[in-house]
């Protein structure tokens, strides 16, 4: 079975799940845990890959006795990529479904979720993302530990990029519900957060967002190279990155922000002031 065969059980795992999630949330037009089943979607997969011929033989062959191999037998590299989708899933999932309880719901889908094919459709694209953007963590996993290379000095600093980038939008997502927090408690009168990361980009979670998927591509990129894989494996696990970035800049993510923001202050002198002095994504530190 070739490295692309191989995440044909990821793909099902994937698929598999967002359908039956929607089974039972898109009758009730439930939207509260949609993000919830996103998070999901990427443990799920992540655990398939890792351990797929085990849960083969397990599940399918019959052969209850074969043992879960030891954490120790996988290769370090697959370990890092492991955990860092699994530190990045609980983190965000736990956020947004928190997030979603408090506000009672989620306003993204106040007109969608009462239309059944089209939620339906978004479960589905939901599967997708998962399958895109873990794309890099699947293909370092689903080919044997003693295949992979040893780790370097840019595998370390695509940990780095990593790790930094995680830090960047924690800190961003901190600063902004503490920031709301005093505003009902009526400890300010901002209408909108200018201060800290929010400083130096309109959208500093965004940003950290994509760092985090490109430090993981990196990281997964050395063993991507190896004959093991087919050529251009590398540059195919790249659209993990570039579609988070063009989801969240171009799509999902900045721009009903963006016009909500000026629907709401559009005539604000203090909202064009800091449009004008705050890049809408990419930070500006001078």
């Amino acid at each position: 079975m070739n490295v692309f065969s191989s995440l044909l059980p990821v793909a099902g795992s994937a698929f598999s799940l967002q359908a039956i999630l929607a089974a039972i949330f898109v009758p009730q037009a439930n939207e509260m845990w949609y993000d919830f089943g996103g998070s999901l979607g990427f443990l799920s997969t992540t655990v398939v890959s890792l351990y797929y011929p085990t849960l083969k033989a397990r599940l399918w062959d019959g052969a209850a006795h074969v043992p879960f191999p030891p954490l120790f037998s996988f290769a370090p590299r697959q370990l890092l990529l492991t955990t860092a989708l699994g530190i990045w899933t609980v983190r965000l999932g736990s956020f947004l479904v928190q997030r979603a309880i408090r506000a009672g719901g989620d306003s993204r889908f106040d007109i969608v979720k009462h239309r059944p094919g089209t939620f339906t459709v978004f479960w589905m694209v939901q599967a997708l993302w998962v399958l895109v953007v873990g794309a890099p963590v699947y293909l370092v996993n689903v080919v044997p530990a003693r295949l992979h290379p040893a780790l370097s000095f840019s595998d370390y600093a695509s940990l780095g990029l990593f790790v930094g980038s995680f830090v960047f939008e924690v800190i961003a997502d901190r600063q902004k519900s503490a920031w709301r927090r005093a505003q009902i408690n009526k400890e300010h009168e901002e209408k909108f957060i200018t201060s800290g990361l929010w400083s130096i980009s309109r959208h500093p979670n965004y940003v950290g967002e994509v760092g985090i998927w490109t430090g993981i591509w990196a990281l997964s990129s050395a063993s991507l190279q190896t004959i093991h894989y087919p050529r251009g494996t590398v540059a195919l696990a790249a659209m993990s990155p570039l579609f988070t970035y063009f989801l969240l800049r171009y799509v999902s993510g900045v721009p009903p922000l963006e016009r909500s923001a000026e629907k709401k202050w559009g005539q604000d002198a203090a909202w064009q002031t800091y449009k004008r002095k705050t890049p809408v994504f990419w930070p500006k530190f001078l």
